[in-house]
């Protein structure tokens, strides 16, 4: 707070003695949160990866990926990508690549696991835009580009499916 009084201060030396500049402050201060915080609030958005815990080996893995938003300002799906791998993560297959998928997409798709035991792997990832928070992920935070080419999150979600012999 202290950094804020020096830098009006600063600017306006002849307008602010250090006293008015805190009553400003404590003035304007609820009046800026009253009318921001309900904007960024009201936006839900929702994504999720719904899979097995659990299958056999050799089974069919049925999974489904669901994103929405209820922003009214034009806010959409930007891109949802997801991708599978049977071997643990050291390939991937991709499910689908999705742009501009309106407010809300949900894809069911299914592969087999293989038939050793270990674990099967579904990743999908998610980017809201064309609302006036611009590129975000599903938390509303500014989209990390650099966290997306990786698949980490917060634009990333992975379900672990154990796969067990029969």
């Amino acid at each position: 707070m202290t950094s804020i009084i020096y830098g009006l201060n600063r600017f306006f030396p002849l307008l602010l003695s250090r006293g008015e500049t805190m009553k400003l402050l404590y003035l304007c201060l609820p009046v800026l949160l009253a009318v921001t915080l309900p904007l960024r609030a009201n936006v839900n958005r929702a994504f999720s990866i719904e899979a097995p815990t659990e299958v056999d080996a050799g089974s069919t893995v049925s999974v489904t990926v669901k994103a929405s938003t209820d922003a009214s300002d034009g806010e959409q799906i930007g891109f949802l990508h997801s991708e599978y791998s049977t071997d643990e993560g050291l390939t991937w297959t991709t499910v689908f690549y999705l742009e501009a998928s309106g407010a809300e997409h949900s894809r069911k798709f299914s592969f087999k696991a293989n038939t050793k035991s270990g674990k099967a792997i579904v990743r999908a990832r998610v980017d809201f835009r064309g609302g006036v928070a611009g590129d975000v992920d599903y938390w509303g935070g500014v989209m990390q580009w650099d966290r997306w080419e990786k698949w980490l999150s917060p634009a990333t979600k992975y379900a672990i499916i154990y796969v067990q012999k029969p």
